[in-house]
């Protein structure tokens, strides 16, 4: 039988892959724009046939009914490896979990605990060898695909073809149905006054040929905009993102002084905009591969001088980083944190930098608070260990942490807070007796 031949047997309609839905099922779906959204859209609609099905996902790009509606519950669980605001809403509802998690053990996790019954994601359309592609991510996909009793894909000509780990044959897949939906777009997020001050003293921790790491948001959007005069960076990342294209266009980033994968930029997952997706099309120099590979600590530590850039939302004096919850409400999501700030660490010249605004304002009460803090707010996640912080950047300026003392972490800390706040953060410090 030829490849055309199993494709017509394999396709289905969006109204028979929902009727594969059956009760006490996990479900896992592509990550962020490789989610099925249209049938996450419309899996609400299975609702009253079955009853306890969770739907594993990262990144939500959509607030699907499936979990934003109370009466999904008993239904339906979105248990997310990363909050996004709908899933945050929805929470109260019991209708939402989240899974602590670091990226790259997250496949091999959920395995080893329970593996899914149905893996669904969106593809491109088969080629004249028979494989589909997956275009913008392989964080998890390929190991939970692989582990899955039901393989359904969404089949979208509207993605672009990546190289690396996204290839997947159809001999891999039980059934696909087609759409031809825009790719979800992530706005590009335009830096402030604090993102510029706080980038520029980051780009200043990083040398030429060093290899780099970098998120979403004004902050990494800053960082980006500050590394024009460096020369021959390289790109071993979670996320590409609009930033790192632009430094590849200017001649920046050259991944010449690479020495894993030299010539080509590294990722695991690529979220932003039709640019960026234009850019990667069938690009040589970018391949997307497997996240527990490119974000396991040993491997990221291979790299020359790799730097990890990373955010944090509450630090204590003595390091402790809190990037996920605020006091025990899970805000977003551990994600590649700890995977790329301790593999930075264990690179030849690598550097790990945290970065955060010196302070935020109370929504209840409008007031300005520091976001170096004591202790961290009671119901807090660590998510990145004191052991494991080494540089920590605000807009008032740098400090490094590894190697020093409790004494000396609260110096450098409290010396980058808010000036407001340094006096009642020495006092506390002291009363605490953090020495």
């Amino acid at each position: 039988m030829n490849y055309n031949e199993q494709y017509k047997n394999k396709l289905i309609s969006l109204d028979e892959a929902l009727n594969k839905v059956e009760s006490n099922m996990d479900i896992v779906a592509g990550l962020a724009a490789m989610e099925p959204m249209d049938f996450m859209s419309r899996l609400h609609e299975v609702k009253d046939k079955v009853e306890n099905v969770r739907v594993f996902t990262c990144l939500n790009m959509g607030n699907y009914k499936f979990f934003s509606e109370p009466d999904m519950a008993g239904h339906f669980i979105n248990a997310a490896w990363f909050y996004t605001p709908p899933i945050r809403k929805a929470h109260p509802y019991g209708t939402t979990n989240f899974v602590p998690n670091h990226l790259h053990k997250s496949a091999a996790d959920r395995i080893s605990t329970r593996a899914p019954k149905m893996f669904i994601g969106t593809a491109t359309p088969m080629d004249k060898h028979g494989y589909f592609n997956l275009s913008l991510t392989a964080t998890y996909e390929k190991l939970l695909l692989e582990a899955a009793d039901i393989v359904i894909l969404e089949i979208d000509p509207n993605y672009p073809r990546t190289f690396g780990d996204t290839n997947v044959h159809i001999s891999q897949v039980d059934y696909v149905y087609e759409t031809a939906r825009p790719v979800p777009i992530f706005p590009y997020a335009p830096s402030n006054k604090k993102d510029i001050i706080i980038g520029n003293y980051i780009a200043e921790l990083i040398e030429d040929g060093s290899t780099i790491q970098l998120g979403i948001g004004g902050i990494p959007n800053a960082v980006a905009a500050a590394l024009r005069d460096k020369k021959d960076l390289g790109i071993h990342t979670e996320l590409l993102t609009d930033g790192m294209i632009d430094l590849i266009e200017a001649g920046v980033i050259t991944n010449n002084r690479k020495t894993l994968h030299r010539g080509v930029s590294v990722a695991t997952m690529i979220l932003g905009s039709e640019r960026l997706y234009d850019f990667i099309d069938q690009n040589p120099g970018v391949a997307v591969m497997n996240g527990d590979y490119v974000n396991d600590p040993y491997v990221i530590g291979q790299n020359y001088k790799q730097v990890s850039i990373n955010t944090t939302l509450e630090v204590d004096l003595t390091g402790q980083c809190c990037s996920e919850s605020v006091g025990s409400s899970q805000f977003s999501g551990t994600g590649g944190q700890a995977d790329t700030a301790i593999g930075a660490q264990k690179s030849l010249g690598g550097k790990s930098i945290i970065a955060l605004y010196s302070t935020f304002t109370d929504k209840a009460t409008g007031q300005q608070k520091s976001k170096i803090v004591p202790t961290l707010t009671p119901g807090a996640i660590v998510s990145l260990s004191r052991n494991d912080v080494e540089y920590v950047v605000t807009e008032y300026g740098v400090t490094c942490l590894k190697g020093k003392t409790v004494k000396d972490r609260v110096n450098g800390l409290i010396s980058i807070a808010h000036p407001d706040f340094r006096g009642e953060l020495r006092e506390q410090a002291n009363k605490l007796m953090l020495w």
